[in-house]
């Protein structure tokens, strides 16, 4: 089974540089047309979409045409000296990871409020703003500990293991794509879309337990295992575990609703990270380094427009598909006795007996029982949890400028 991944492809650190053991007459993978003809789909996580504009990671060079690096050559970024080397290797990774526990792990409790307001049709206080949701935050915290903002987190990287897991071997046994070059055809951005779809059907029960891990109340709410979310998403398919009610929906009338969002997510994020990179680029390009330009903005030129592109893609795609999550963790919800936290108060409990048929009418019954402001419940969270982020790649960048300072 051949990888279709082009020779001198790492991963995380692709520089498209040739190798050492090329042999006589072999050409080096490091032209301008070459390198940009990858491209590496991203799961549907925050912080690991890492779609490239036609570049590698990190993107580009501060000012370095793609053309104008040889074979032999590596990307100078300005910073000498053994210790800079070293802190330049490590640069991407650290910057990266800061990035990835942001949206991962400090941001849980953002996402556990926010599903929580959304499931919630008994809440009269919508929560969207980001300060009617600190307050609730505060309030939870208060009365059941911290614990109950940091629930389902294990379950959330299961799933997301799983998605990739899933991704990686339909992809290795199949024709569909899982990567595209820039040379692409309709067929390939369809068969690529197809993948990205079942990949989201086929991990749809566990996502599904892991939604009930993270609003389940934590007042109620027993130890959960750490695999338990393997063991429910099965216990869902063959209709054996925990009894739900009549009213749970079939996982066939699930499968459009999840299918659909994780592929207008998917979709929406690499536009939009492909639009920020170009325009990042071009940028770039206007700005040539010269003598008087400092290494610390090179080696930060170099790093971050990429972690930019992720975040607004990352951003933009949530925003748009608000409503189409909302609809979704409703009915994924539905029927399975799960008892939530009272988002209007924060100290109490509240069951979820919803009634809908399907996606069409859940999205009729929010229209006329709460108006269109019900699609947003929560968003008060998405505010909070981008902010975060943002605060968060600030003070990294600060950090990096300070210790670059240093060894320059």
């Amino acid at each position: 089974m051949h990888p279709r991944r082009p020779d001198g492809f790492d991963g995380l650190g692709y520089r498209g540089i040739g190798r050492d053991e090329l042999g006589p007459g072999s050409r080096p993978f490091s032209s301008g047309s070459e390198l940009g003809s990858w491209v590496t789909s991203p799961p549907d996580i925050p912080g690991s979409r890492n779609l490239h504009w036609g570049e590698k990671t990190p993107p580009y060079g501060a000012g370095t045409p793609l053309g104008g690096v040889g074979s032999n050559e590596e990307v100078n970024l300005g910073v000498a000296g053994p210790g800079a080397e070293q802190l330049n290797r490590f640069a991407g990774f650290g910057i990266g990871l800061a990035s990835l526990f942001t949206e991962n792990v400090l941001a849980h409790p953002c996402i556990v409020l926010r599903r929580q307001c959304q499931v919630n049709y008994h809440a009269r206080n919508y929560h969207l703003t980001p300060f009617s949701i600190v307050n609730i935050m505060y309030c939870i915290n208060k009365t059941q500990g911290p614990r109950a903002l940091w629930k389902g987190m294990g379950s959330t990287f299961i799933v997301q293991g799983i998605t990739l897991g899933t991704e990686g071997i339909i992809s290795e046994f199949t024709p569909l794509p899982r990567e595209l070059s820039h040379k692409w055809n309709l067929k390939q951005i369809g068969g690529h879309l197809l993948l990205k779809g079942l990949t989201h059907v086929i991990a749809m029960p566990f996502y599904s337990a892991s939604l009930i891990e993270t609003v389940q109340s934590e007042i109620i709410r027993d130890n959960p295992g750490i695999l338990d979310c393997v063991k429910e998403g099965i216990g869902r398919v063959v209709g054996l575990g925990v009894p739900h009610s009549k009213r749970l929906l079939p996982l066939m009338v699930l499968t459009f609703p999840t299918a659909l969002h994780g592929v207008l997510h998917y979709v929406i994020s690499s536009i939009v990270q492909k639009l920020v990179l170009f325009v990042l680029k071009r940028d770039n390009s206007h700005n040539l380094p010269t003598e008087s330009s400092t290494s610390v903005q090179s080696m930060l030129d170099a790093y971050f427009p990429e972690l930019i592109a992720s975040f607004a893609a990352s951003l933009c795609a949530d925003v748009m598909l608000y409503p189409l999550e909302t609809v979704l963790h409703r009915l994924h919800i539905q029927g399975t006795r799960t008892i939530i936290d009272n988002t209007d108060l924060g100290y109490e409990v509240l069951p979820i007996n919803t009634q809908y048929e399907g996606m069409k009418d859940c999205i009729n019954t929010i229209k006329r029982e709460e108006g269109v402001q019900g699609f947003y419940k929560g968003f008060g969270a998405v505010i909070v949890q981008y902010t975060l982020h943002v605060a968060v790649l600030q003070l990294t960048k600060i950090i990096y400028s300070t210790l670059l300072q240093n060894v320059s």
